[in-house]
């Protein structure tokens, strides 16, 4: 035992928030494996989770924090002493649908608690913060404008409210001074047991949607990576794509089909109608940069997407193995369950078309006369499926409103000042200290606000004042040629006051509160 721990002395110290969530608990299985580290894992305390981690209880590696993210006290203890601090904890969707104002609370302060604990500690400028940010805060990009890349705008869907707060989350971060954090934003995950998710948001998803999706083990390889290599400091104070590449790339009809076929149970036309699913406001790009990640960190199995699909099955209790059994029933399903999900109170999209709900379709469909042009049957809905090579003439590079060729901290006060009025706004400051310090701007709606250049233009953010309150986008788009970017080739320029306060006001204040 006396071995054991003055070997534990002489390994570095991960501490890894979130260890018992899908991403969490593969990094920490990653990381474990390998043996060369100390790990700290802060926990809610629960039966559940002390049962998925009693294996590790009396491994002098391992120490468990039970804790809350929230809970400063918590969060010291549990940052003190590490050499790397893995920020994967929080609250997601489905829960975080289901309780904004908490998702909210909780992911926001668990951020500023992790920069304070970190600026407390006698060695700040040696630890270094890994943040796991989201696709979903950059919003729907559907067809034309479905590839993407870090640096353009932040566009949250409406109702998203786990993107909002990942994107404040993350600004926190990248205006903490800390020398070494870098935001990685996390793509879809592909994990065996979202064979059995079975929520009304499935149809909130666009069938021609996109999402490059991430494999749960290429994401736990990529954190494990990230401790084990001696990355250059120019990778750090960046943000970054996660994506298994091209392989996984997929329209939203070509996920369910790949998921169906899994389970046997044969095409999504056998289960579902084209008009149960939403077409717009959800989130997902193909991404043109996921690979500068990869050539820094080099995570990916790149094991063939249907294969992939086939390993999860190998992976399930063995009742989902007998789904195929169902296959002869598909119309049953179909007409009782599927179609009941659909029907969901408050969530599914048939209850916001049966019951009229305004807000709802506004955001999902345009208007009620848009979702009634949505044909019901699978021989006249138009599938679309773009080319996914990242070389391909198809691929958009949306313009960010500078000289990207140049070094980047070698930009200007007159490359920002372009930048800002490629935004609507202006660049107020009249000296440039560095790309990472904060410095004055100016809205197009004549908010004044301090930030970075560093998450202006590589992070995309703008205005927090403006984030994203009312969802007044088509407004933004009138006075933003940067948004206009991703928001015109999506919606028509009618819809200037399509999410007007109006709607929003009493749905603000609850969220806000």
């Amino acid at each position: 035992m006396y071995k054991e721990q003055v070997r534990c002395l002489s390994k570095k110290t991960v501490a890894l928030t979130g260890a018992s969530g899908t991403m969490g608990y593969q990094t920490f299985q990653e990381i474990y494996r390998r043996n060369q580290f100390n790990l700290v894992l802060l926990l809610r305390s629960s039966d559940k989770q002390s049962k998925k981690l009693q294996p590790y209880a009396k491994d002098p590696s391992v120490r468990i924090v039970w804790g809350d993210l929230t809970c400063y006290e918590d969060v010291l203890e549990f940052v003190t002493g590490a050499d790397y601090v893995l920020h994967v904890g929080g609250m997601v969707s489905p829960a975080a649908d289901y309780y904004p104002v908490q998702t909210l609370k909780t992911n926001v302060t668990a951020a500023k608690n992790i920069v304070r604990a970190v600026k407390a500690q006698p060695n700040p400028d040696q630890i270094k913060v890994v943040y796991i940010g989201t696709v979903a805060e950059t919003g729907e990009r559907n067809p034309p404008v479905h590839w993407g890349r870090t640096g353009d705008p932040i566009f949250i869907s409406v109702y998203d409210h786990y993107a909002i707060s990942k994107v404040r989350a993350e600004a926190i971060f990248a205006e903490s001074g800390l020398r070494y954090w870098v935001s990685l934003r996390q793509s879809g995950i592909l994990y065996p047991s979202i064979l059995k998710n079975m929520e009304p948001i499935m149809y909130h998803v666009p069938l021609n949607g996109v999402l490059e999706w991430a494999t749960v083990e290429d994401s736990g390889r990529l954190l494990a990576n990230i401790c084990c290599d001696d990355l250059p400091d120019e990778f750090w104070r960046r943000f970054y794509n996660i994506g298994s590449g091209e392989e996984y790339r997929l329209t939203n009809y070509e996920f369910e089909e790949l998921l169906l076929e899994t389970l046997g149970l044969g095409s999504p036309k056998r289960l579902f109608e084209p008009n149960w699913f939403a077409t717009r406001n959800f989130h997902g790009q193909w991404y043109c940069d996921s690979d500068v990640l990869e050539e820094y960190c080099h995570f990916r199995s790149n094991v063939p997407v249907k294969e992939y699909f086939r390993g999860m099955m190998d992976q399930v209790p063995v009742y989902y193995k007998l789904a195929f059994l169902a296959k002869p029933w598909a119309p049953l399903l179909k007409k009782f369950w599927m179609r009941s999900i659909a029907e969901t109170p408050i969530y599914g999209t048939l209850w916001w078309v049966k019951h009229a709900i305004p807000e709802r379709i506004s955001a999902y469909y345009g208007s009620m006369e848009e979702y009634l042009k949505i044909p019901v049957n699978w021989e006249e809905f138009p599938l679309i499926i773009p080319d996914k090579r990242s070389d391909s003439q198809e691929v958009i590079w949306l313009d960010h409103g500078y000289d990207e060729t140049k070094p980047f901290e070698s930009i200007t006060l007159d490359d920002l000042q372009r930048a800002a009025a490629f935004r609507g706004g202006q660049c107020l400051a009249e000296e440039l200290p560095d790309v990472y310090t904060p410095i004055p701007w100016k809205s197009a709606m004549g908010n004044e606000f301090m930030m970075s250049a560093n998450l202006v233009l590589r992070g995309g953010h703008w205005c927090p004042e403006e984030l994203p309150w009312p969802w007044d986008y088509g407004v933004e788009a009138e006075r933003n040629p940067f948004f206009a970017q991703v928001w015109y080739p999506q919606h028509d320029q009618s819809e200037h006051d399509l999410y007007g306060p109006e709607i929003f006001d009493n749905f603000r204040e609850r969220v806000t509160e």
